[in-house]
């Protein structure tokens, strides 16, 4: 998957926003501005993704690609690296957990506005 795919599968996802809070490389991906979904664009493709904290675990003992989120809190987000031999199917699902676990955490009234 290249940032294209990234961003087109990302697009498919209700309230959707992306932008460049923090500098012009980390391209941030939210949900009712809460994130989901980080890269940076100048660096070889990595995800940094929320994910069940079980999950984490799981993850990356089955995935050399997928290890602890850089700069983000290891229990709860995992860092994808797509130069690896992740299929697009298993990296597709790991974006729509991590927008589904942030979806659940907003309050009931954002998102039935949603």
């Amino acid at each position: 998957m290249n940032i294209e795919d990234i961003q087109k599968h990302c697009y498919t996802k209700k309230a959707l926003t992306e932008g460049f809070p923090f500098d012009e490389e980390t391209l941030v991906f939210k949900v009712a501005e809460k994130i989901f979904c980080l890269t940076n664009i100048n660096q070889p493709l990595r995800l940094n993704l929320k994910c069940n904290p079980e999950k984490t675990i799981e993850l990356r003992e089955e995935y050399e690609e997928i290890i602890p989120g850089y700069h983000m809190n290891k229990k709860h987000w995992n860092t994808v690296d797509l130069q690896g031999t992740l299929k697009d199917s298993l990296i597709k699902e790991l974006i729509d957990d991590s927008y589904n676990l942030v979806f659940a955490s907003l309050p009931k009234k954002v998102r039935d506005n949603l």
